[in-house]
């Protein structure tokens, strides 16, 4: 019984530290809106946007039914290069990823992972400057598309 309340806590522990490692950039948007936004002022900054996944219209082709979600892929080589010099199992990781999604109470929301942690296991990857420049780059792609 001990056993499986400690599985439990650490459970619920590692969950929370992962939803702290989200960063979620709320908007007054609609989830097209901000997406539109986004995919714009990535353009705007040199980026390549590779694709751009609508998860409700894909959920709505099985009669399923998902709070409006769109996931837009897109990425740089003057980042995801050095990162992937590094440790070429960064390329697991890349290119980045941003989420508009709608949440229960109807709030949208622009979010992603911050990159020091979803790196975390690579060999010298979280601590190369390049990923403060990631960090740097998607605060201020999110903040400009959520405006």
């Amino acid at each position: 019984m001990r056993a499986l309340i400690w599985v439990g806590l650490l459970a619920i522990t590692g969950g929370a530290a992962m939803a702290q490692d989200i960063i979620k950039v709320k908007t007054d948007k609609t989830v097209q809106g901000a997406m539109d936004a986004l995919e714009t002022v990535v353009g705007n900054a040199g980026a390549t946007v590779f694709a751009r996944v609508d998860h409700a219209a894909g959920a709505g082709t099985v009669d399923l039914e998902l709070a409006d979600s769109q996931l837009l892929v897109f990425g740089n080589p003057k980042l995801g290069t050095p990162a992937m010099q590094v440790d070429p199992l960064a390329g697991l990781f890349l290119p980045l990823k941003v989420l508009a999604y709608q949440d229960a109470e109807g709030q949208v929301w622009l979010a992603y992972e911050d990159p020091k942690h979803t790196m975390s296991d690579l060999d010298g990857v979280s601590d190369a400057p390049v990923i403060e420049k990631m960090q740097g780059a998607l605060k201020k792609l999110t903040t400009a598309a959520s405006q």
